[in-house]
């Protein structure tokens, strides 16, 4: 019997992190579709999350009713936060592609394991083991010697703050997830938190007088693969696993789109980095390898 227990909970982890490794290279292609788009930071971001809203609402009025009527008042308020949360994340990465390369950018706002394990001890007391410390320092590691051949004329220190300050509203957006989503179904969830993120950036976008109609026909398609792969598919797929693993391995897991962006775009934006994407890669896994071990050992 234990034994059958033991089998089934080994099954049902590795499923969590077979999920989790589809949402980490469905999010991957978000920077190269933004900078296909070709279209102001900020429309990009408010059209994505419109057009994602108007998808996973639907799922929602169609296969959860129930999950949301038994949203309180409470819930609302953390759904909320989460969604502004994310519209912060969108606003200030999507602009940090204006003035950096893919690889420096994505870097950069995947650096959010330091600011998701602080605020885990912090506002979660969740414990971070010296083996999850050890992880984090790895796909650090990896992430800066990755990047280490895209620190001259590109890397500007307006979208190297802008993509630090994506990563600090991520890890928010996820410590807000790990809090609720242990009782909201994924759906309801994401079907308050979408529109709210995309309302505010629609409301930033009409402050800032960006053009959001008018566009050119192309750059309305890359926005619309961009919201139904990376957010639709990815973005909901992470919020899902934070049901069940710790959003500081969700955020080591991302780590994974540092390598795989930057793959992405030497052949689609001509963008080569230097020898540093083996080694650089390689610690990146190792990292988040170590990190899924841990949790799995303490979980």
């Amino acid at each position: 019997m234990a034994k059958q227990q033991s089998a089934a909970g080994h099954a049902r982890a590795t499923g969590t992190y077979g999920w989790l490794a589809v949402g980490v290279l469905s999010v991957s292609g978000a920077s190269i579709f933004i900078r296909l788009a070709d279209a102001p930071s900020l429309a990009i971001a408010a059209l994505r999350m419109l057009i994602a809203s108007a998808v996973v609402a639907g799922g929602a009025l169609l296969l959860a009713r129930d999950g949301l009527r038994r949203l309180t008042r409470d819930d609302v308020k953390w759904l909320a936060v989460s969604g502004l949360f994310l519209a912060a994340h969108f606003a200030a990465w999507i602009t940090s592609l204006d003035y950096t390369s893919v690889a420096s950018s994505v870097l950069l706002v995947t650096t959010t394991p330091i600011f998701t394990a602080v605020g885990s001890v912090v506002f979660l007391r969740e414990r971070v083991s010296g083996a999850m410390a050890v992880a984090i320092a790895l796909t650090m590691a990896g992430g800066f010697l990755l990047a280490l051949d895209n620190s001259g004329g590109e890397r500007h220190l307006l979208g190297d703050a802008l993509a630090l300050l994506g990563a600090v509203a991520v890890a928010g957006y996820w410590m807000v997830g790990r809090k609720v989503r242990g009782h909201i179904g994924i759906l309801p969830y994401v079907a308050v938190v979408y529109p709210v993120a995309a309302l505010t950036l629609l409301a930033v976008a009409m402050m800032f007088q960006t053009p959001i109609a008018g566009l050119p026909a192309s750059a309305y398609g890359w926005i619309a693969l961009a919201a139904l792969l990376p957010q639709v598919v990815g973005h909901s797929l992470l919020n899902w696993s934070l049901a069940h693993v710790p959003p500081i391995v969700v955020t080591i897991a991302v780590r994974g789109e540092t390598v795989v962006a930057t793959l992405l775009a030497i052949p689609i934006l001509g963008e080569v980095p230097g020898w540093t994407v083996v080694p650089g890669g390689a610690l990146l896994l190792a990292g988040a390898l170590l990190a899924i071990r841990d949790e799995r050992a303490t979980g």
